[in-house]
């Protein structure tokens, strides 16, 4: 009986020893939140801050946000000033030292790659122009590779007792994602020089991915909604530039591009823009399924 009493001790100690405690991730967008479940499996707790129905420009600093800023070990984010409306003042207001600009804690994604469209001249006048680039990095797969790589040494860094886990879903999700970026491409093939209009300027890496041709913008302005008056002016410039579809993120008004389509008889081609942006889109991968088979729809 005596000889017992060591091993039930031990199951004791056992029974109440704390299990591990996930690393607490704060992501911006569901892509990067996505992304970081990919790399981190279980060894993460992922709190995604806006939805694919909402425009990542213009979110409310809400006190739940807060309150999730502050237990936060990690926050994800795009970045080039994507989120510059709300995400300083949730950084501000949640007091958490480990995730402030510069320190491992804070992660932006538009870091890693290469960004397009880098304005010649800023004026705000000009509409939601941004300085750094265009921000909307997550349609380029290839930007998802390159953000995935920095992001799994992060976790290792600010994770060190699971710092091989990361390294191993790292090299497998790159694996993986390389064969489906051949699948995608095959199979987007016949998209390749298809002008489009577009109803705000958030497919650039989206365009160049896939090298559709972008011939008009519905939006007068960055972020400024369009007036009857532009539209008029973008249908009698599609007259000598013709389109084969009209581009809108599942989060953006439906009026602008449903005027023009009823007038011109172009396709609208509504895209998730994001993980759960359709019913389909559900994962990173089926986000790009998706994408492009409403492409291909919309072109025929």
């Amino acid at each position: 009986m005596n000889a017992m009493k060591p091993f039930i001790v031990l199951l004791a100690v056992l029974a109440g020893a704390p299990a591990h405690a996930a690393l607490k991730v704060f992501a911006c967008e569901p892509e990067w939140g996505a992304l970081a479940q990919e790399l981190g499996g279980g060894e993460v707790e992922v709190h995604v801050a806006t939805t694919a129905r909402q425009d990542p420009h213009h979110i409310q600093a809400r006190p739940s946000l807060i309150a999730k800023m502050r237990q936060a070990d990690l926050v994800i984010c795009t970045g080039a000033e994507l989120e510059a409306g709300w995400l300083p003042v949730l950084l501000a207001e949640s007091g958490n030292a480990r995730v402030q600009p510069g320190r491992p804690g804070y992660f932006e994604a538009a870091r890693h790659v290469g960004l397009l469209e880098k304005p010649v001249r800023l004026d705000r006048s000009e509409g939601d122009v941004h300085a750094a680039g265009n921000p909307h990095i997550q349609l380029d797969p290839r930007n998802i590779a390159r953000v995935a790589d920095a992001l799994a040494k992060t976790l290792a860094q600010l994770d060190a007792a699971n710092a091989a886990e990361y390294r191993r879903r790292g090299q497998s999700f790159q694996a993986r994602w390389a064969q489906a970026m051949k699948t995608w491409e095959a199979r987007a093939e016949p998209l390749r020089g298809v002008p489009v209009a577009v109803q705000h300027n958030a497919f650039p890496y989206l365009e160049n991915w896939l090298g559709l041709k972008r011939v008009a913008v519905l939006e007068s302005k960055p972020g400024v909604a369009p007036s009857v008056a532009h539209l008029s002016s973008v249908l009698d410039g599609l007259k000598t530039r013709p389109a084969k579809m009209v581009l809108r993120a599942a989060y953006q008004s439906e009026r602008p591009g449903a005027w023009l389509a009823q007038r011109s008889g172009i396709a609208v081609a509504v895209l998730p823009f994001t993980v759960g942006g359709s019913t389909a889109a559900n994962d990173l991968y089926s986000l790009f399924d998706d994408t492009i088979e409403r492409l291909l729809g919309a072109a025929k």
